[in-house]
């Protein structure tokens, strides 16, 4: 009988605040970072399940140790208690009575029992042989229903509503995908846009961009209204009429700050607004809407639970949201919000802003076409061209468009040198940077 004999847990760091990468209006220093975990059995082929949670460099270690605290939970217990029921054990991690006076399911705690629960799916993956993706979308109905948890959602969305939507797209799942195999799922890219960049960074980028094949790229704004005028016009005229220019706010604006702001760049036609305020307040969210149509609104990454999407929807305060594969409790969480926007007819493009974003939820909005929505030429994931290499699978762009994954798993596993190269605080990459410093 195959058990779990470990839960080891890193604090991986890469020091990207050096270029800016992934600098914005909120955040002008990130370090993107992961607290990761794997989940290892006495299994003779060496299977284990992988995960992290997504940070930006201090506080890294914080997130680590609520790692640590999940361990008592998992040792000791069989393959099949953890995979042949991913329902019940999400459900006795986030019910835990004592771990829930913590949040409950929010914050660094319920962050980190989502990326247990994710490598707890990776784990169900690589054993069935399938991409995660794959894995989910060849569930039945009835199977993925009984992974979520409707606690607090049967006022919109009970079981039965849910195994409904989930019927209706059984007809045409094999053609789609097929689809996928053969076109890939759209991408929009946030490479160009970081808002450290030089404008003729952002412009060389840009351009890079649209020979790539992508049809939408993003823009960090927030900081400075007039900068943000004349960045937005620059983008526009490099990349043209046809070509989506959205951008991100990172929660900087109050409401009226932030319905000034956006009518100063109407004229750039945004494809969209994102996080323009507080990610907790749904009603500034739905007053900005109002306000700023027909500019769509959207929030979602920073979103920490489906009861706060399911809030969103309820208000009418968004236009499209962004799920993000770790920020709830993991790929049945996802699975829930999925069904709520599926429900409520909002496009979801997913974020993946962040180390390793970009490998685990390419597989969330795959399964969603597939099992879910039966849409994907009207979203697109997110992707910014940073750390790929440190994945053992590695996302695959081509001409704008994900491609579909074949390894086993949820493409969540780090390779050892990586791990060991960048960890904090004692990896060589960060005794370079502090040499670096010193000298």
């Amino acid at each position: 009988m195959v058990k779990i004999t470990a839960l080891d847990t890193y604090d991986v760091r890469f020091p990207t605040s050096r270029e800016l990468d992934g600098s914005d209006a909120m955040n002008p220093d990130p370090d993107y970072s992961a607290a990761y975990v794997v989940l290892r059995t006495d299994d003779a082929r060496h299977l284990a399940g992988h995960g992290f949670v997504f940070t930006i460099g201090r506080g890294n270690d914080v997130q680590k140790a609520a790692l640590d605290a999940l361990r008592p939970f998992v040792l000791g217990l069989t393959l099949d208690q953890v995979i042949g029921d991913l329902g019940g054990f999400a459900n006795r991690l986030i019910g835990d009575s004592q771990l829930r006076w913590l949040g409950p399911e929010k914050g660094v705690m319920h962050m980190a029992i989502g990326a247990l629960i994710n490598a707890a799916w990776d784990l169900a993956a690589r054993h069935a042989g399938k991409p995660l993706w794959r894995f989910i979308a060849e569930l039945s109905p009835q199977q993925i229903v009984n992974v979520i948890d409707f606690r607090y959602l049967t006022d919109v969305l009970t079981p039965e509503q849910a195994l409904a939507l989930l019927r209706a797209a059984e007809p045409g799942k094999q053609e789609r995908i097929g689809q996928l195999l053969a076109e890939g799922y759209p991408a929009y890219t946030t490479s160009p846009g970081w808002l450290g960049y030089s404008d003729e960074k952002m412009q060389r980028l840009a351009r890079e961009a649209v020979a790539d094949g992508f049809r939408t790229i993003k823009l960090k704004v927030g900081l400075n209204l007039d900068d943000d005028v004349r960045r937005c016009r620059l983008a526009r005229a490099t990349v043209g009429p046809d070509i989506h220019i959205a951008v991100d706010a990172n929660q900087r604006w109050d409401v009226p700050q932030a319905i000034a702001w956006l009518h100063r760049l109407a004229d750039a036609n945004l494809a969209w607004i994102e996080e323009p305020t507080s990610p907790d307040d749904i009603l500034a969210h739905a007053t900005i809407r109002r306000a700023v149509a027909p500019t769509p609104v959207s929030t979602g990454e920073h979103t920490h639970n489906r009861v706060m999407f399911k809030q969103l929807f309820q208000a009418g305060a968004v236009d499209l949201v962004q799920i993000d594969a770790a920020r709830v409790g993991g790929v049945n969480e996802n699975l829930a919000i999925l069904l709520l926007a599926a429900k409520f007819g909002v496009r979801v493009f997913p974020h993946a802003g962040g180390v390793g974003l970009c490998e685990l939820v390419q597989h969330l909005a795959m399964a969603d076409f597939i099992a879910i929505s039966g849409k994907k030429e009207d979203r697109a994931i997110e992707f910014v061209d940073h750390l790929h290499e440190h994945f053992v699978h590695p996302v695959t762009i081509r001409h704008g468009r994900y491609i579909a994954p074949d390894a086993a798993g949820f493409s969540a596993q780090m390779h050892d040198r990586s791990i060991a190269e960048y960890s904090y605080p004692d990896g060589p990459a960060w005794h370079e940077s502090a040499d670096a410093l010193r000298a």
